[in-house]
């Protein structure tokens, strides 16, 4: 079966692979050596014990390379997820449209499209100060932002997906620190959109910003985010986070109009599109 080019205007730039390095180590022994006299029954149960040790030492490390054992395969789709920001179509990622069964306020059906595609990037002039100071720790290797609007044009939606250099240790440390603190309902932690001149969201700059959202995923090296506002640019004095916005009862402007919905139901659909991303990479790697 032939192999299918992405059209390169679809694809991301790419750069350089930046993938893990792996290595084993040796454990260093040390003792004294003492001679043992041993008769030919011990002997020979010591052998077979030896034996079957090897065998399943042989066949866990077997496992674990192959990524076919529980930890491998964790390992290993860690390791992908790391590499789909220069693999992967923008559109695998980032559809021209977003279906969102339930998504809306009193689980009405949403649906999103996408009207623009940033460059992929580095973190520098992406995030507020203090957001960029408390994701330092797990570094930025590439930044992947798309803007959507709903059916009727009246919100605009950026989504983001941030892919890290860090490991699963300082990814879990991440993810921990920000559910511990709530830093993802801070106004000062709030990602930045992205303003695609000649579209909807021209004038969705960082004044404009309503409603967002930001997760920390403990089992692949990217922070996923989506902040919303109005499409006719008009500021908002008191953004809300997506987590109070959608909960029943709200009465701020960001709730009332459903922009919570907008950055939640995006991003959790994006963020299941990674993962299944994920899976089916993993697997064809296996």
């Amino acid at each position: 079966m032939s192999r299918v080019v992405p059209d390169p205007a679809h694809s991301w730039s790419a750069g350089p692979a930046g993938r893990p390095v792996v290595s084993f180590a040796e454990p260093e022994l040390s003792g004294g050596r003492t001679r043992l006299r041993v008769g030919p029954r011990t002997a020979a149960a010591a052998a077979c014990l030896v034996l079957g040790l090897g065998l399943i030492g042989g066949a866990l490390t077997g496992s674990w390379l192959t990524g076919t054992g529980e930890e491998g395969g964790a390992g290993n789709a860690y390791s992908t997820a790391g590499t789909l920001w220069h693999s992967v179509p923008v559109d695998e990622l980032f559809p021209p449209t977003v279906q969102g069964t339930g998504a809306g306020p009193g689980g009405a059906d949403r649906s999103w499209t996408r009207i623009a595609v940033a460059p992929d990037t580095g973190c520098a002039h992406a995030f507020d100060p203090l957001l960029r100071t408390a994701l330092a720790p797990v570094g930025c290797r590439r930044l992947l932002r798309a803007t959507y609007t709903d059916a009727t044009q009246s919100y605009v939606t950026t989504v983001g997906l941030l892919f890290t250099k860090a490991d699963p240790a300082a990814m879990s440390a991440l993810a921990a620190r920000f559910r511990d603190e709530h830093l993802d309902r801070r106004a000062d932690l709030m990602p930045r959109p992205y303003a695609a001149p000649g579209t909807a969201a021209a004038g969705f700059g960082d004044t404009q910003r309503a409603s967002w959202t930001i997760s920390v995923l403990a089992d692949a090296p990217v922070v996923a985010f989506a902040v919303s506002g109005w499409a006719d640019g008009r500021g908002v004095d008191s953004p809300q986070p997506a987590a109070d916005a959608v909960r029943s009862g709200a009465t701020t402007a960001p709730a009332q109009a459903g922009l919570g919905n907008e950055a939640q139901g995006l991003a959790d659909r994006v963020e299941r599109r990674l993962r299944k991303t994920v899976g089916t990479a993993t697997e064809k790697s296996s």
